[in-house]
């Protein structure tokens, strides 16, 4: 069962009652974050993108569409599909917010994912 809305936001932007399911997907946490003072349901160390990837895009908007290619790519890997499945299984029948820590979240991973997760990617 897929989650009923996906949304992508920022770490640093407050919790709201529409998020839902609140899960990170970075491979690290964020420098000047407290963990302590973000409202999260879990971190999905597994789902980044590969350090290679990940500094190869630098967040350029000319290379999101190569990205996402790639990105995808790498989410068909056998770790990635388990992950994602248990994605999909916590946020069962309700909403589901992916965060980030990326500034722009529209040229995000989380981005990525939200158009997997909603069957438009």
């Amino acid at each position: 069962m897929q989650p009923t809305v996906v949304r992508v936001a920022r770490l640093a932007d407050p919790a709201g009652p529409a998020d839902g399911v609140r899960v990170l997907v970075e491979r690290l946490w964020p420098r000047g974050t407290a963990r302590t003072s973000v409202l999260l349901d879990g971190w999905y160390r597994g789902l980044a993108p590969s350090d290679e990837l990940r500094t190869w895009y630098g967040h350029d908007p000319e290379r999101f569409p190569e990205f996402a290619e790639r990105y995808r790519a790498e989410l068909r890997e056998p770790d990635q599909v388990a992950a994602l499945e248990r994605l999909r299984e916590l946020a069962a029948g309700r909403p589901l917010t992916l965060l980030t820590a990326s500034g722009s979240p529209p040229i995000s991973q989380a981005a990525v994912l939200a158009e997997l997760l909603t069957g438009d990617g």
